[in-house]
């Protein structure tokens, strides 16, 4: 009887399946039913990976193992035997080929140098000369983005793309039309590292990759990676792009302009990098659009779309906790927000610390006097960060944007002592440094060729310090304030697909307040200035496959000093050969704030600098003009840029350059002059990126007042080199180990045998000719590992460990002589050191 009803159960699949070859195709879960009635076996499946999919039917039918290796051959399913029986069906770990041709719309342009990768992955390849491409072993839902300069960027799911019985698709790229200034190369040191054709930089947060050192895609220590951007003292807080000083690089977060850069005073980022969408940096050939910082401008913007489903992530390491979230309401509204904060007060991990000691030493946190033990002095810090950001699209062609950023750091210090009359008594100090911004944009879309886009901002920075000096009885309050407003107009007339003309104003307000309060004796100071600028700018921007033109002016006026300033702006780049090019940048700058470095009211020791405002008698307004001229090879995913500048910048003043000399209380105003060459070398592939940068500099002051009048600047870096590799193990593990190495920057010391010097009352160290010595060569090793993992479908996780500085060399980072307390006709010398070895470990999940 069995045997019977095995024989039925045949006899009905083979008529069942003589009928259904009468067609072509059959719905897949037909098919399984067929199959498993016949063949006795069980298959198990989501309902959803099976559900609608249709397939053609297998030629031989004859045996189980024939038809499941043509359905694993032509679906995206991944057919595997379990058992004799039982037979599992899934997408996942379903690795296939993908392979393409990519051919432009318009026939006759090659497309050698397409770039085709996987996104969120360093896996990708280059088109070679026929459009041709294929990469083995692609998840079949991964995303393949085809991105190439004056195309549209295309994005596929894998299975797409797949190889079928040796074909390949055939993709067709459409001319870009909406963006002038394309990506040039898509991956460019590390994954979201990208260049523009100006010349600018783009880090896309979201796909960045591992720099060596690094946990997270920490904004400002990324963009060290490139040549020409370090940060001499290894803070944040002070990054020098050729040769100049941290506030001649103006700061933007969607348009707001910020004061503050820095958390842990500069060694971390204030900026929480997971919900920035990418990130522009331009150290020459500016838009005219933008003024102020006149070393560079770092424009940073957040994610500006919005979803159809939530999303967010969560992560911590060893000294902070964050988390984003990104909310759609509905199709046209939608609201992000994220949230950042240390844990240092309540928990001290070993890279806290070590952040600590380099933060604070030679403070008040650390040298104060000796009647008051260590264990009788207690310092809580932290930190915390946070972003608002509300989208709504009125339509596809207005859309408004409203946003707000704060940042905060809080230092306590208490200090436990008896008094003359035998009582203990306890006295803390604070320090906090606040920026807040708010901003809000519209930008609108008229027709194809006329778009306009208006933005406003307030920021407001706050320095806040009450001292307690306990040897003089002394109570010290400090405040430096920046309050600034601005508005922005700007309009777009595209006179056909490759030229483009913009035209826009800007007005700014800013007010400067500067206050000291000192209780004994008794003293009081408050300045408090305000400036108004007007300004009007306008440029032409072309972008053939050959020319790519960016030619600005700027028009500045001051009300306050009735003065008119004209900046021209030029940035052209001409393709000679498909694999060489040159480019020529040229722009004349001016900022009217800058900051000031107040060694005797300084904050706790901690933070001596703060903002000021030009008044064009003592404090100039400061000026730049730059212009540099480079040479680019690109071929084979080989990147050779060899660049040579110019910069000058007048209206420097002494008390903004942080002098450890003799001219370090005197009052002038002068000028320096950078120039050098840039190279930088740089190879990717699919598994594993490598570069090489050498920058030569040569950076010297000229004060006409002060003797000598030219010596070196206190940046003047001879010689720098950056060299990393990161190879991808796995595709879930990747690595990143590099070095940096530097000359040592100059330091000035006293004439020897009369190291000090009296006036009056005062002793003062004679410092000899100014920065005539050099501190002994800075060493760096890093090394980074990224492991990807998912918990659950749809949490990606992420675990990275850091070290900064493997081989824990004590590298020197300032000098200077102080007066020795016990022997007047004496100095001591005061060594600031960089990061000792400092390890870091996060732990992300994004969903």
């Amino acid at each position: 009887m069995k045997l019977n009803k095995r024989c039925v159960a045949i006899a009905f699949f083979l008529l069942s399946f003589t009928i259904i070859q009468g067609q072509e195709q059959v719905k897949l879960e037909e098919l399984i039913s067929d199959m498993e009635t016949k063949f006795d076996v069980k298959f198990s499946y989501s309902v959803e990976d099976v559900n609608h999919v249709i397939v053609n039917l297998p030629p031989d039918a004859s045996s189980l193992k024939t038809i499941i290796q043509y359905l694993n051959d032509t679906t995206i399913l991944s057919f595997k035997f379990l058992t004799d029986r039982y037979i599992t069906v899934s997408t996942i770990d379903k690795k296939i080929t993908i392979c393409g041709t990519l051919v432009p719309e318009v026939k006759g342009e090659s497309l050698l140098g397409a770039s085709i990768f996987i996104d969120n992955s360093s896996k990708g390849i280059i088109a070679d000369a026929n459009g041709n491409f294929e990469i083995e072993n692609v998840e079949v839902k991964e995303a393949v983005v085809i991105s190439f300069l004056g195309y549209k960027t295309l994005r596929f799911e894998a299975h797409e793309l797949r190889k079928k019985y040796g074909t390949c698709k055939t993709v067709v790229l459409t001319e870009e039309s909406e963006i002038l200034n394309e990506i040039l190369i898509s991956k460019f040191l590390t994954t979201g590292l990208q260049k523009q054709t100006d010349g600018s930089t783009l880090l896309n947060t979201e796909k960045f990759g591992v720099l060596p050192g690094l946990t997270e895609p920490d904004v400002l220590q990324s963009i060290q990676a490139l040549p020409g951007v370090e940060s001499v003292n290894e803070s944040i807080a002070n990054i020098n792009v050729r040769g100049g000083t941290n506030d001649q690089n103006l700061i933007l977060w969607d348009n707001i302009k910020m004061y503050h850069s820095g958390h842990f005073f500069g060694l971390i980022s204030a900026y929480n990098p997971y919900l920035t969408n990418k990130v522009v940096v331009t150290k020459n050939g500016t838009s005219s659009e933008f003024s102020d910082g006149v070393s560079s401008t770092i424009n940073m913007f957040t994610k500006n779309d919005i979803g159809s489903d939530l999303s967010g992530g969560f992560g911590a390491n060893l000294i902070h906790a964050d988390a984003f979230l990104e909310i759609p309401i509905n199709k046209k509204l939608a609201f992000h927000v994220s949230g950042r904060r240390s844990f240092t007060d309540v928990f001290s991990s070993p890279t806290y610390d070590n952040y600590f000691e380099r933060s604070f030493q030679d403070s008040e946190l650390t040298t104060n006097s000796d009647n008051i033990s260590e264990s009788n002095r207690t310092s809580d810090f932290f930190f915390y960060d946070y972003t608002a950001k509300i989208l709504f699209d009125l339509n596809r062609n207005h859309k408004f944007r409203a946003n707000v950023i704060g940042i905060n750091n809080n230092l306590d210090y208490t200090e436990t002592f008896t008094n003359t009359e035998n009582e203990t008594e306890s006295k803390t100090s604070n320090l906090q440094q606040k920026n807040l911004g708010f901003g809000g944009s519209w930008h609108a879309k008229w027709n194809n060729r006329f778009s306009t886009l208006i933005n406003g901002f307030y920021t407001k920075y706050n320095v806040d310090a009450i001292d307690f000096r306990i040897e003089t009885d002394q109570r010290l309050i400090q405040a430096n304030e920046v309050l600034e407003t601005g508005v922005k107009i700007k309009t777009d007339f595209k006179i056909h697909e490759k030229l483009n003309v913009a035209l826009g104003y800007q007005f700014s307000e800013t007010g400067i307040l500067n206050a000291t309060d000192v209780s004994n004796p008794a003293y009081d100071r408050t300045k408090k200035d305000v400036l108004l600028n007007h300004a009007a700018f306008g440029e032409l921007e072309l972008n053939n496959s050959k020319t790519y033109l960016r030619l600005g002016v700027r028009g500045n006026y001051f009300q306050k000093f009735n003065e008119f300033i004209i900046e021209p702006r030029l940035n052209l780049r001409q393709k000679l050969t498909n694999q060489f090019a040159i480019k020529l940048q040229g722009e004349f700058k001016n900022q009217s704030v800058t900051q000031i470095i107040d060694f005797q009211d300084d904050f706790l020791g901690v933070e001596n600098r703060r903002w000021i405002l030009a008044d064009n008698v003592s404090i100039p307004i400061s000026k730049s003009k730059q212009a540099s001229f480079g040479l680019e090879y690109l071929k084979n995913n080989w990147v050779l840029d060899v660049e040579g500048f110019y910069k000058t910048v007048n209206g420097i003043t002494v008390s903004n350059q942080g002098f450890y000399n003799n001219f370090q209380y005197l009052n002038a105003s002068g000028s320096y002059d950078a120039r050098g060459v840039e190279f930088l070398i740089n190879k990717t592939a699919a598994t594993f990126s490598t570069w090489l940068s050498y920058t030569y500099s040569l950076n010297d002051y000229e004060f006409d007042t002060l003797s000598p009048s030219i010596f070196p600047n206190n940046v003047d870096i001879r010689h720098s080199v950056s060299l990393a590799f990161n190879y991808s193990i796995l595709k879930t593990l990747e690595i990143s180990i590099g070095g940096i190495w530097r000359s040592g920057q100059p330091y000035t010391k006293p004439v020897e045998g009369n190291e000090t010097v009296q006036d009056g009352n005062t002793i003062f160290v004679n410092y000899d000719l100014p920065n005539n010595e050099r501190q002994d060569d800075f060493i760096r090793l890093d090394a980074s590992l990224n492991y990807a993992f998912k918990i659950m479908p749809n949490l990606k996780s992420s675990l990275r460990i850091g070290v900064i500085n493997l081989s824990n060399r004590k590298n020197v980072i300032n000098t200077y002589y102080e007066v020795d307390p016990n022997n007047s006709n004496s100095t001591i010398k005061i060594e600031n050191k960089s990061l000792g070895l400092t390890p870091n470990i996060s732990f992300r999940c994004n969903f």
